[in-house]
C-alpha cells in the first residue's frame, strides 16, 4: 500500500496532526483535494510545517474556499459548483489524502466524501477521538464507509487514552487499532515524529 486516505468521525478532532505525522512517517506526498476555510492557513500549510517533508510533496488542492463549512456550501458561497471530476488522485506515491470533517461531508449536494472515497478505491484511515461519544461516532463512520464498499485500513486514535473505549470502538467494529496520538504539550515537526514513532509501527503502514 502506498497510498491511504485520512478521514475522521468529527472536526477538530487531530485529523490534520495525524496526518502530517503520517506524511512525515512515509515520506510521503499530501493532498488534501478541497481547502475550506483559509482564516487561520490552510491545512497543506500545517502539515507542510509539521511532516518535515520537502515542502514540493505538499501537493496544491483542487479547491480552495473561503467559508470555514462543508465544501458543497463554502463552494457556493464562493459562487462556485465543485466538480467532483477534478478531484482524481494525484499520481504522486507514495501518498496520504486528508478529506474533510466526517466521512459523510457533502462535497457537492449529491456527493458526500465517502462516495469520493469508494470512487478512488485506497484503503481508509479513521481518525477518532477517546472522548466521550467516540464509540458512536466511530461505528457510524465504519457502517458509512464499508455501505459504499470502503476499505478501512485501521482506526488511528487521537487523545488521552481510554483502553475501554479503544478496545470497544475496535471489537465491535472489526477494525485494525493502528496506535494513539497523544495530545502533545508543544506540536512542532520533531515532537510530532517522535510521539508518532512511539505510539505506531511503521510496519502496519507498510
Amino acid at each position: 500500500m502506498n497510498a491511504f486516505v485520512v478521514t475522521g468521525t468529527d472536526t477538530g478532532i487531530g485529523k490534520t496532526v495525524f496526518s502530517a505525522a503520517l506524511t512525515g512517517a512515509l515520506q510521503a506526498h499530501y493532498w488534501k483535494p478541497v481547502q475550506a476555510g483559509l482564516d487561520d492557513g490552510a491545512d497543506r500549510d500545517w502539515v507542510a510545517q509539521l511532516s518535515g517533508i520537502d515542502p514540493a510533496m505538499v501537493l496544491p488542492e483542487a479547491y480552495r474556499l473561503n467559508t470555514p463549512c462543508s465544501p458543497h456550501r463554502a463552494a457556493e458561497l464562493d459562487g462556485l459548483v465543485i466538480d467532483v471530476a477534478k478531484l482524481a488522485l494525484p499520481e504522486a506515491r507514495p501518498l496520504v489524502v486528508e478529506g474533510a470533517g466526517g466521512a459523510l461531508v457533502p462535497v457537492t449536494r449529491g456527493t458526500t466524501y465517502a462516495d469520493v472515497f469508494a470512487w478512488w478505491g485506497l484503503p481508509v484511515i479513521v481518525v477518532a477521538r477517546t472522548a466521550l461519544g467516540t464509540i458512536n461516532h466511530s461505528l457510524l463512520t465504519f457502517e458509512a464507509l464499508r455501505a459504499r464498499g470502503v476499505a478501512i485500513h485501521g482506526v488511528a486514535f487521537v487523545g488521552d487514552a481510554n483502553e475501554d473505549s479503544e478496545a470497544t470502538i475496535c471489537a465491535i467494529g472489526e477494525v485494525k487499532r493502528l496506535g494513539r496520538l497523544p495530545l502533545l504539550d508543544r506540536l512542532d515537526a520533531q515532537s510530532l515524529a517522535i510521539a508518532f514513532a512511539r505510539n505506531f509501527r511503521l510496519e502496519d503502514f507498510a
